[in-house]
Order: C-alpha cells, then sequence, then structure tokens
C-alpha cells in the first residue's frame, strides 16, 4: 500500500509541476519554450522507483518529470524553466538542459535527439571501468531509436557488457510524425534483439509493470550480463510543445489516453484497496500548495548577472577530459 501510495505522489506531483509550468509559459512568465511530460507521470514514477541512489541517467527535451521521479527540488527546477541563478544550471540551461550531478547523479538533459544515448554508454563503461557497482539508464524517446547513436551505442553496450539500461516512453509521436509512418516494427524495443540485448515492452499507464520491467532490466545490467532495453507506452496529452494544437493527431488518440490515465488508474486502485478519495485529494492538494511555492520561489529569484556568462564553462587540454 505504502508503496503504490508513494507512486501515485510521485505521478501528481509531476502533473502538477508541469501544469504549473504551462500556465507560466501562457502568462508570458518563461522565455523559450518547454515540452512538457503530461500523460507520461506513470512510466516516469514506475521506472525511477526501480534506480538506485548510485545509479546515473540521462534525460531528454522532456524531462522535468524525471528530475521530479529522481527527488529534485521543484523549486530549482522551476528557476532553471524560469531563467534564474536559482536554477540547476544557474539558468543557464534552462527547460531542456538541467543537469544535477551532486545529488541526483543527473548527467543531462538533452535538446539533441538521441544523444544522450551515447552519452549513458559512455557513462556505463566508466561504472565498469570503476567498479563502482552502478548502471546508467539513459531515457530517451521513440524517434530517437531511429537515430544512428541508438544502434551503434547499443551495439558497443552489448560488445562490452556494460551496465546500462535504455527506457523509451513510446508516445507515437516525434514531433508531428506518427512513429509507425517511419519505422518498420509495431515495437521498437524489439529492436534490440539484433544485438542479442533483452528487452521488454510494457503498459507505460501502469506504474507498477513499469517498476517489475525496471526492476527486472536494473538487476540484470547491475549483475553484469549487459545492457537491457525497456519500452513504455505512454501518451502525451499535449502536442509536442506547450502551444502546439497537435492537429496532426486523431480524436481517437486523446480517448485512448484519458481512458487509460495513470493517475485515475493508480488512484482507482488505491481506492479499491481502502484509501479514501479524501486522502487522494489531499496528495493532489498538497503537490499544488508545493508547485505553488516553486514558482513564487522562480518568479522572485534573481537573474544571473551578465557578467558571469563566461562562468561555469571549460576547456581540456585533451581530448579526454570528462564529467565522469
Amino acid at each position: 500500500m505504502e508503496f503504490l501510495t508513494d507512486l501515485y505522489r510521485t505521478m501528481v506531483r509531476i502533473r502538477a509541476f508541469e501544469e504549473h509550468a504551462a500556465e507560466c509559459f501562457t502568462k508570458g512568465m518563461l522565455a523559450g519554450n518547454i515540452h512538457l511530460s503530461i500523460g507520461q507521470e506513470g512510466a516516469e514514477a514506475g521506472a525511477f522507483a526501480a534506480i538506485q541512489p548510485q545509479d546515473y541517467f540521462t534525460s531528454t527535451h522532456r524531462g522535468h518529470g524525471h528530475v521530479i521521479a529522481r527527488g529534485g527540488d521543484p523549486k530549482r527546477a522551476m528557476a532553471e524553466l524560469f531563467g534564474k541563478r536559482t536554477g540547476y544550471c544557474k539558468g543557464k540551461g534552462g527547460s531542456m538542459h538541467i543537469a544535477d550531478m551532486a545529488k541526483m547523479n543527473h548527467l543531462g538533459a538533452n535538446g539533441i535527439v538521441g544523444a544522450g544515448q551515447c552519452i549513458s554508454a559512455g557513462s556505463a563503461l566508466a561504472s565498469k571501468i570503476k567498479g563502482d557497482d552502478a548502471v546508467t539508464v539513459g531515457c530517451f524517446g521513440d524517434s530517437s531509436t531511429n537515430e544512428g547513436s541508438f544502434h551503434e551505442s547499443l551495439n558497443m553496450a552489448a560488445t562490452w557488457h556494460l551496465p546500462l539500461v535504455w527506457f523509451i516512453e513510446n508516445n507515437c509521436y516525434g514531433v508531428s510524425t506518427e512513429i509507425h509512418r517511419v519505422t518498420n516494427t509495431p515495437d521498437l524495443a524489439t529492436r534490440a534483439a539484433a544485438y542479442n540485448v533483452p528487452y521488454a515492452v510494457v503498459d507505460g499507464t501502469d506504474a507498477v509493470a513499469v517498476y517489475e520491467a525496471m526492476q527486472t532490466a536494473m538487476e540484470h545490467a547491475r549483475s553484469g550480463k549487459g545492457p537491457y532495453v525497456v519500452e513504455a507506452k505512454v501518451y502525451r496529452y499535449q502536442g509536442h510543445y506547450c502551444g502546439d494544437p497537435a492537429v496532426y493527431r486523431p480524436a481517437t488518440y486523446m480517448e485512448e489516453a484519458l481512458a487509460n490515465d495513470a493517475i485515475e488508474k493508480m488512484g482507482k486502485k488505491l481506492m479499491d484497496l481502502g484509501v479514501k478519495a479524501e486522502e487522494l485529494e489531499a496528495i493532489k492538494a498538497e503537490a499544488a500548495a508545493e508547485m505553488d511555492e516553486a514558482v513564487k520561489f522562480a518568479d522572485e529569484s534573481p537573474y544571473p548577472d551578465p557578467s558571469e556568462v563566461t562562468d561555469d564553462m571549460y576547456t581540456a587540454d585533451n581530448e579526454r577530459c570528462v564529467a565522469r
């Protein structure tokens, strides 16, 4: 019961963060654009519940939910969206480039589609060399599986038996292109079989199913057996970016999405187990209040001073200078 409640709370917090971010964006409080993971909360909560403190992960342009699920600070995350000095990257990264090695082992979100795949494989190689018992989880979307980096990185990870788990959040759309228009396999994770890598395909709106699949994957990778690929079938409630009307999707897409909402499904499961509706509403109210505070903190935080524009940049005398 406690575990299911924790999953529910994480999902609710992710949605509350994203809805607050969307409201701030529509009010003109944010610079640039944001990509929201509303509808994908079940997959993110379930996956990150299986990740241990010593493990690393890479994220994507749609990565706010990963930060919340990993236990990140919503205030610092929101401040980064606002471009404020108190943000995770001192306001210089923005929505698509949150990173935090100090407390989350977060190797960074990435605005380049598929770029995190190579980084996650490199991190897994570092763990194998160091013997630190860490697994690196690479998170990415469906369309990035069509990048060459997917195949090149997975091939090497399999060959070297690296402690790597790839987590695909398949919402069926790469910007406005339906994935099956450009991919000849009904599932994406099945591509792992070409490299003799095990895989699983799960219902991403079932947080428990995702957790169990990720548990298996993490144990496989941590035991020295090499990489594992997990694909979670999810729904993206908004368009590609905040404000995208998504007219390219059929009406049935959102009808199916709302009928399979991960938060509602978990809430029903909890009530069937005896949790009162009032308790679930209290969790939602708590999450809303938490994100209200995050917005207030971000709005009142200072912008970076223009004199700091070149701070936190680095150069290296050789090409082997890496984060890990």
